[in-house]
């Protein structure tokens, strides 16, 4: 088993564009710092996802529009509540499982279903 790291970060500046970066700035309270869902109180600030899964899917980094992209890590068992150390200084609060949309079968028709439990994991810095 891998011990668990981030493989990949992204940041989506605007609807339908995602972005790969060397390093994210997270910011207590408001989320990635440049993409479009960081507001304060948002329980969606950051999204969080697995290579594993995936892999397992045929997908590749930021198809999913996540912004962390971890490996060693089973996003899917992770529950509202946890808490995720990213680094050494930040702390993600996992708030709920991202649900899959209808804009996932644009990538692959059946796409949607396929994800249901395995979208990744949403949360707030």
């Amino acid at each position: 088993m891998t011990d668990p790291h981030v493989v990949w970060v992204r940041i989506a500046p605007s609807p339908g564009r995602s972005e790969n970066v060397a390093s994210l700035n997270l910011i207590e309270n408001i989320g990635v710092e440049g993409d479009r869902h960081a507001k304060p109180d948002k329980r969606n600030q950051v999204l969080i996802m697995d290579i594993e899964t995936l892999d397992q899917l045929g997908l590749q980094a930021g198809d999913l529009k996540e912004n962390i992209g971890t490996q060693g890590v089973e996003v899917a068992d992770l529950a509202e509540g946890d808490r995720v150390r990213i680094g050494t200084d930040v702390e993600v609060l996992i708030s709920h499982s991202c649900a899959p949309c209808h804009k996932m079968n644009a990538i692959r028709d059946g796409l949607e279903a396929e994800l249901e439990g395995r979208r990744g994991m949403l949360g707030v810095v």
